[in-house]
């Protein structure tokens, strides 16, 4: 039976929670700002914190018996909050440093990602189990490797900039952002892996077939789905009846490339990732002026709402009073301590184990020093990825708990140490990035990484950068590339190399097909007619 316009709402509690929940929020949003310039805090910190003095005022409110506004959900999580993040971070990030830095930022999220979660998973066989926590099965073991494989690709969003740091955001970003589509899909084929006949030898055939079963098909729907939605947005043109139809679609389409992804059982995180990186470049540029400014914002505002909320939502579930009264019956705290200190410990050295040799491989194929990850950003590179954070809790949940509850003691002390580890390394890690950084990099060096790599930090209007660009220079970033005139220095420098024929492609094929700067549409009265006139067809041919 519906409500009459006089009756009161149905639920109070769920009004309230909500209610509170956005005041948070809000009062999150205003202290991040108050803090800006603080050479420790960031808004996640801030926001982690906020959750958790909230939890606590909760707790004692509830007279001990609750603590938490919301049940942790692992599909409000992956479904809602992480797509619009994700997106947001490919739609602004960078292209040309990203892709320069595309092999190393595969080596470290594919190869690192399974040379961790092999150590941490022999690591937590050999190891947890000799504390007697439970009926833990060898599953349980596996797939801690893949929980605590996934880097916080969200935090680090907070304690790196884009525009001071360039390079290492590349690097860390990215590898993060691969990194938690690698561990999600990984610990999904956990599930299904026969552990009945298991052996270190199909262990290490599983390992070595994964990245190779994985990328193709994944990359294949990444970069389409992004060029349907050019393809339809060029051709149909709704800017020159509605723009908010426009911005709509563009929005719409963002989401669905990650729902069918994951119907599809691929990487939704990969695929609305690329998606953004593949909108920004010809999407973008297919639509009005205003829809740009729009989208742009609009973007970056559900982004920050979505991480606001994710720390806030953490922060308050970590002292969900259930899970901790089960283990604080059955287990002593030393036996939590040394739970966690374990793990915390195999983190630290699964991520060194693959970030020095990797970096050092990488470096091999580098002819410029300017191009090789020195030692110094190897560590920031180390430090910065120890950060865990809401995927690995979701991942977590999805293992241990069932409906966010659990009444398993071995299965409640999993969660409360995975809770532990990802407050510690988000605080403690989170915390101290930012001055590592201003140690082991000084001011000056900053100060010449953005003059030499720095990039937009979001796309500009096409406009402005054909009126600056010439012809012949690479619109990126203002960096001209030269023309590989021989074998000998397409071997030498792959990167340039490639990025000459890309742009050729691009822009003899790619780009009239699917628009992108200097290919929007032309129609009679619209905004692009009355800004730029003699913009009829690419002037980058």
């Amino acid at each position: 039976m519906g409500l009459g316009l006089g009756d009161p709402p149905a639920d109070y509690g769920s009004i309230m929670a909500v209610g509170l929940f956005v005041a948070l929020m809000c009062i999150c949003i205003i202290v991040g700002h108050l803090l800006e310039e603080n050479r420790w805090m960031n808004e996640s910190t801030t926001a982690l914190l906020l959750g958790l003095g909230a939890g606590t005022v909760i707790l004692f409110a509830s007279s001990g018996k609750n603590s938490r506004l919301m049940v942790f959900s692992e599909d409000l999580f992956f479904i809602y909050l992480l797509p619009p993040i994700i997106f947001n971070a490919g739609f602004q990030v960078k292209k040309k440093q990203f892709f320069r830095n595309f092999m190393t930022i595969t080596l470290f999220a594919v190869v690192g990602t399974l040379i961790s979660f092999s150590i941490i998973s022999h690591g937590a066989m050999g190891l947890v189990s000799r504390l007697n926590i439970g009926a833990l099965e060898l599953g349980d073991y596996i797939a801690l490797g893949a929980i605590f494989s996934a880097t916080d690709s969200v935090c680090t969003l907070q304690v790196l900039s884009q525009d001071e740091t360039p390079f290492l955001y590349s690097l860390v970003f990215g590898e993060g952002v691969v990194n938690d589509a690698t561990s999600v899909v990984l610990f999904n084929a956990i599930q299904n892996f026969d552990l009945g006949n298991f052996s270190s030898l199909k262990f290490l055939q599983f390992i070595g077939k994964f990245p190779l079963s994985i990328w193709p098909q994944y990359l294949s729907w990444e970069v389409s789905s992004g060029l349907l939605s050019a393809y339809v947005i060029k051709k149909l043109y709704f800017g020159r009846h509605s723009t908010d139809r426009e911005v709509a679609l563009v929005m719409l389409m963002a989401y669905l490339s990650y729902m069918l992804a994951e119907l599809l059982d691929l990487s939704g995180i990969l695929t609305v990732f690329f998606c953004g990186i593949v909108m920004s470049h010809y999407t973008w540029h297919n639509v009005t002026e205003s829809s740009r400014v729009t989208t742009k914002h609009a973007f970056a505002t559900l982004s920050f709402i979505s991480e606001t909320f994710l720390f806030l939502y953490v922060g308050m579930d970590a002292l969900d009073i259930e899970k901790w009264k089960i283990v604080s019956e059955t287990y002593s705290p030393m036996k939590s301590i040394a739970l966690s200190s374990i793990i915390l410990a195999l983190v630290l050295v699964a991520r060194a184990a693959f970030v020095f040799p990797l970096s050092y491989l990488s470096n091999l194929t580098k002819k410029t020093p300017g191009e090789k990850i020195s030692v110094r950003q190897q560590v920031i590179i180390w430090w910065a990825g120890l950060m865990r954070g809401a995927v690995s809790i979701a991942l977590a949940y999805n293992k241990f708990a069932k409906s966010g509850h659990t009444q398993l003691p071995s299965n409640a002390i999993m969660i409360t140490s995975t809770i532990i580890i990802v407050l510690f390394s988000t605080i403690v890690f989170g915390l101290l990035t930012k001055p590592l950084i201003r140690l082991l990099i000084p001011a000056r060096h900053l100060t010449r990484e953005v003059s030499a790599l720095s990039e937009p930090s979001s796309p500009k209007s096409f406009l402005e950068q054909l009126t600056v660009n010439g012809p012949e220079t690479d619109v990126e970033n203002s960096v001209s590339i030269r023309r590989p005139t021989s074998l000998r220095m397409l071997l030498a420098s792959p990167t340039r190399s490639v990025h000459h024929y890309w742009r050729k492609f691009d822009n003899a094929f790619m780009r009239p097909m699917f628009g992108g700067r200097g290919f929007v549409p032309f129609v009679p009265g619209s905004p692009t007619e009355s800004s730029l006139p003699l913009l009829a067809h690419g002037s980058e041919n």
